[in-house]
């Protein structure tokens, strides 16, 4: 089924072990090309229900397979992502009008995430618990275990469907559960993908099933009582859509960010234009820890501005199947409108676009707004789309508060060699991670990630999500001690 996917324009859903193409479809038009890219099989009236009955019936089985036999499936995973690393990324360009250069990069992010899942099912254990410390616990043993919650749900958005989707469902087949993925509709053929891979790599067929469609199907699966563990990545909006949907169920809430990068005045100047310039319009900036808030110490700030303006002029704009191209469209062309008007508005208050500010259809040109009011949508809003913001500082204090005056707290940067600040930062952010001497947007697979306030809870590496997704079960033996009896 892989290579029909790759080869073809069906997106087909996975349901009960059989891949289905006949029914109702939906068509998704390539944001670049304009054209239909895929086409998805939608759920259908009852798919739902039926999908969380054959989960039900599932668990069990999945619970069974032996962590090592867990690890090997992701093992082989990981090698098959990269052998088809060139298919999905171009699927992945097709789809959502990301460079194929960023696609490959994604897949390698893909095989990694395998690879770190294989891992962590391998150290899946649990503890011998110090119960002969208390009086009424003498003479007895206890001892804990990581058993699989059951059924997982896995909501991946469309902006990095593949490795979003790899962290949630390799981490969730390595804690031993059933997963119900809703894919994207605006990356129905990259869910495809991944999900196939997995399978190709040897995961049973009740490993998981796929459901293609709207919101309207994501939240009938999130009232399903027979969920364990939802994890969602999207906006905070949807974000809170899920929750009251969900219930009392546990949740992984991947959501929003407002990222803010600090240039302090001894940073280098060069080296901080040129990283924010690569990480600030990558995948056209739609990331949610992706640079949209430059805070550069006002010694440095007209310098700065120059230097990055110019690099991120020299960024190359087109066809996302191009490997020479940096910046592809947009997701559409209404996300490519709104952040365009939003730089126009942020003009009209006084800001400077330096360079960029339009948009042809779903393509909007790399735009730099400089030193806009603090009450803009540049500033306050999530973009999520290719702008960032530039605007000076003058106190240290002054701009971690103002950092913090966002509803978002999921990831910030600095550029200092000084540890004093570099450390106050660590502290005094209300984010989730600081990465020093880079940017907001830089990420390593098997590191905890998540946000604060707006942006989440929970943790996205797939150690984290191995605990998310596993519950603790206690066994205590009466009678019988490694501990002695008196």
């Amino acid at each position: 089924m892989l290579q029909t996917i790759l080869k073809s324009a069906d997106a087909p859903a996975l349901l009960g072990g059989v891949w289905l193409t006949a029914g109702p479809t939906a068509e998704r038009i390539g944001p670049y090309t304009g054209s239909v890219v895929s086409r998805a099989r939608v759920a259908a009236d009852g798919d739902v229900p039926t999908a969380v009955r054959h989960a039900h019936a599932y668990a069990k089985r999945m619970a069974r397979l032996a962590p090592a036999t867990r690890a090997g499936i992701l093992a082989a995973a990981s090698r098959l992502a990269a052998e088809h690393r060139a298919g999905i990324a171009r699927l992945i360009a097709l789809e959502l009008g990301k460079p194929v250069r960023d696609g490959l990069g994604e897949m390698d992010r893909v095989a990694d995430t395998f690879a770190v899942c294989a891992a962590e099912a391998r150290r899946i254990g649990g503890d011998l618990l110090p119960v002969a410390g208390w009086e009424r616990g003498v003479g007895d043993t206890a001892l804990t275990y990581r058993a699989p919650a059951g059924i997982a749900l896995a909501i991946t958005p469309f902006n990095a469907p593949a490795n979003l989707l790899a962290h949630k469902l390799g981490a969730s087949f390595a804690a031993g559960n059933t997963t119900l993925v809703k894919a994207p509709p605006q990356a129905p053929s990259v869910s495809a993908a991944v999900v196939a891979l997995l399978l190709a790599a040897g995961a049973p067929v009740e490993a998981v099933q796929l459901l293609h469609g709207g919101g309207e199907v994501g939240a009938a699966l999130c009232a399903a009582p027979e969920i364990s563990v939802i994890s969602f990545t999207g906006s905070a909006a949807t974000g809170a859509a899920v929750a009251r949907a969900a219930g009392a169920k546990r949740l992984v809430l991947e959501l929003g960010g407002n990222a803010a990068t600090i240039v302090c005045e001894d940073a280098d100047i060069s080296e901080a234009a040129q990283l924010s310039a690569r990480t600030g319009y990558s995948n056209s900036g739609q990331s949610c820890i992706s640079v949209q808030r430059i805070y550069v110490h006002r010694s440095r700030f007209e310098d700065f501005v120059q230097i990055f303006t110019d690099k991120v002029a020299g960024l190359t704009v087109g066809d996302p199947l191009d490997p020479a191209t940096d910046v592809g469209s947009m997701v559409d062309a209404e996300a490519a409108a709104r952040v365009a008007g939003w730089a126009a508005d942020a003009a009209a208050a006084g800001a400077t676009i330096t360079t960029g500010g339009r948009n042809d259809g779903a393509t909007l040109l790399p735009t730099v707004v400089a030193d806009p009011p603090p009450d803009a949508a540049v500033v306050t809003q999530e973009v999520f789309g290719a702008l960032v913001a530039v605007l000076p500082y003058d106190d240290f204090d002054d701009v971690i508060a103002t950092c913090n005056a966002s509803r978002y707290g999921l990831q910030a940067g600095i550029f200092t060699t000084d540890v004093r600040k570099i450390l106050t930062a660590w502290r005094e952010l209300e984010v989730g991670g600081l990465i020093v001497n880079g940017t907001s947007n830089y990420r390593l697979d098997h590191v905890p990630f998540g946000g604060v306030k707006d942006s989440g809870f929970g943790r996205e590496s797939p150690g984290c999500m191995v605990d998310d997704f596993t519950v603790v079960k206690t066994l205590i033996l009466r009678g019988m001690s490694i501990w002695g009896e008196q």
